[in-house]
């Protein structure tokens, strides 16, 4: 009886410490955010988690930047095209040209005059001459023209080439550095998650180069107290409209990884919470679902990464095997975790 009252003063007195706390934040202003009760101790390496948000957002910059490059080489490659049909146009002109002169004997402006045989043919031809000179002068100067743009448009194409070789060198570097990390904890590859039924998501704003545009903690998180990115919004959002609507978690103030700066979010695979033990039967088939509807639309969304049942999703690398220390928030056998870029 003694131990249940002094358990209540503690409880009593802890309850009253955070109630001071978050009166003292409110009337300061500064934000209150705390996360869920419930919310799963994601476990793991908080160094491996590092490793692979660097190689995995590295990953996906270099993707980025290598399909804007294919997009540029494609362009100037039509553009090429064009400039060399019209410099076989122009080179036929000047050749037609070239042959007539050749023909005629390559008469002077001052001989076709003095052939004139009276001053009104005299001023006839002396128009006829400025066209012809004009229009010589014009063909030369766009055929030049038109070998100076091709030779431009081919040396683009051909540091396009250079750009596109660096970042696939890039890319494979990345996946190498989190393949070396995974393989230090046992990673292996797996089958993952993996399904061409799921729906596809509206992508997420990028900007004009493909890349993805900064983004801070800045929106309202609908489901803590806290900020999560417009980005993280997005990507919560579209699983919502497609079903996947179970509880979820994103924003936390403490801890390594990607929920304090606004980034991820837990999807519980039971529809009440986190549950403290393996997910089974329709709650596992949930989070199978939920994990492959992420991976489909990874590119359209930015994801970092996905974890799901002893499992990590990344761009680099695909499925592998993952351990995030034997309890089911830790190994995330009872939710699926979800990181953007």
């Amino acid at each position: 009886m003694v131990g249940t009252t002094a358990s209540h003063r503690r409880s009593g007195a802890a309850a009253t410490i955070v109630a001071l706390v978050t009166a003292i934040a409110l009337l300061s202003g500064a934000p209150v955010a705390i996360a869920a009760p419930d919310a799963p101790d994601e476990g793991g390496n908080e160094s491996l988690r590092d490793v692979l948000e660097a190689a995995s957002k590295g990953h996906i910059e270099a993707k980025a930047k290598l399909d804007n490059s294919k997009k540029r080489q494609r362009e100037l490659t039509e553009q090429y095209g064009k400039l060399q049909q019209r410099l076989a146009e122009l080179t036929t002109e000047v050749g037609v040209m070239a042959a007539e002169s050749y023909r005629v004997g390559r008469l002077t402006s001052v001989t076709m005059l003095l052939n004139s045989a009276s001053p009104e043919a005299m001023l006839q031809r002396a128009a006829g001459l400025e066209v012809m000179a004009q229009r010589e002068g014009r063909n030369l100067r766009a055929l030049a023209e038109a070998h100076e743009q091709s030779a431009r448009a081919k040396a683009a194409i051909d540091n396009e080439v250079r750009e596109q070789e660096k970042q696939v060198a890039i890319m494979a570097r990345k996946k190498q550095d989190a393949e070396r990390a995974l393989a230090a904890v046992g990673g292996q590859a797996t089958g993952g998650f993996v399904s061409a039924n799921s729906p596809a998501a509206k992508a997420a704003p990028r900007n004009s180069d493909g890349s993805w545009p900064s983004e801070s903690c800045s929106v309202d998180d609908p489901t803590t107290s806290g900020c999560i990115t417009p980005r993280t919004l997005h990507a919560m959002n579209e699983a919502k409209l497609v079903g996947f609507t179970r509880y979820t978690s994103c924003f936390r103030s403490g801890g390594g990884g990607e929920h304090p700066k606004g980034r991820a979010c837990d999807f519980s695979a039971e529809a009440g919470g986190f549950a403290e033990r393996d997910a089974t039967g329709g709650d596992r088939t949930y989070g199978n679902n939920l994990a492959a509807f992420y991976v489909r639309n990874a590119d359209r969304l930015g994801v970092l990464y996905v974890i799901w049942f002893r499992q990590i999703w990344m761009p680099g690398t695909g499925w592998r095997s993952y351990s995030g220390g034997g309890s089911p928030a830790g190994d995330h056998t009872n939710h699926v975790h979800l990181s953007v870029v």
